[in-house]
Formats: structure tokens, C-alpha cells, sequence
């Protein structure tokens, strides 16, 4: 989360206390082993939807949104929390060393495409 500057890597928030570590490929996956290249410092919100492939982050460091996610009406935390960031670009450390691993993310984003032509 340090490698982020403690804040979100899609929203920023800069309040600890929202903010997870969390894992590009799962820990229990044989890459998936703690080092900051496979990790993202992310608010819980944004997390939680990462976690669920409702939001995934491109090898080229770009959010996408579940398109289910993009159609539904909902109150303003949904709308302003999630389908306002799709397309975005990642908010990326300050570092370069810091990045997350292109590959990782190739990885997980390919989870996120299946796991969204699936539903």
C-alpha cells in the first residue's frame, strides 16, 4: 500500500482505514505469492468488485467495468463508485519498480473477461 502512497489505485481516497491490500493473482494460486508486483492498494468498494470480476484492470493499466454494472440504475454510490471509472486509467506508484506486473494483470484480466461472458 506504501508503493501506492496509501491511497486507492482507481479512486484515491487517502483514508487507511478504507483501503485494502489486495492481490492481482489470488494467494492461493501458485503466482499469486505477496510482492508489490502483484498487488494493488485498493478502496474496499473497489476490492470487493475486483475480487468478484464485476471490475477488472487491463495489462495497459485500464479499469473496465462489468457491463451489467455499466446498465444498472442505482442510487449514487453504485453510479459515481464503480461504472464512473470504467475506462479510467489506473492511478500507478510513483515508482516504476512499483508497478504492477503487466503480466499479472494479463492473467486476471483474462478471469475478468471469462468470468463477464459467462453471467
Amino acid at each position: 500500500m506504501r508503493a501506492n502512497s496509501d491511497t486507492c489505485a482507481i479512486c484515491s481516497p487517502k483514508h487507511l482505514e478504507l483501503l485494502d491490500a489486495a492481490h492481482i493473482v489470488s494467494e492461493s494460486d501458485i503466482c499469486g505469492f505477496a510482492r508489490v508486483a502483484n498487488g494493488l492498494a485498493l478502496c474496499k468498494i473497489h476490492h470487493a468488485a475486483y475480487d468478484r470480476n464485476l471490475l477488472g484492470i487491463s495489462p495497459d493499466y485500464r479499469v473496465k467495468i462489468d457491463a451489467d454494472l455499466l446498465n444498472e440504475i442505482d442510487g449514487p454510490m453504485l453510479r459515481h463508485g464503480l461504472p464512473d471509472m470504467d475506462g479510467m486509467e489506473l492511478v500507478l506508484p510513483k515508482r516504476k519498480i512499483d508497478y504492477p506486473s503487466r503480466d499479472a494483470l494479463e492473467r486476471r484480466y483474462g478471469e475478468f473477461t471469462v468470468a463477464v461472458r459467462t453471467r
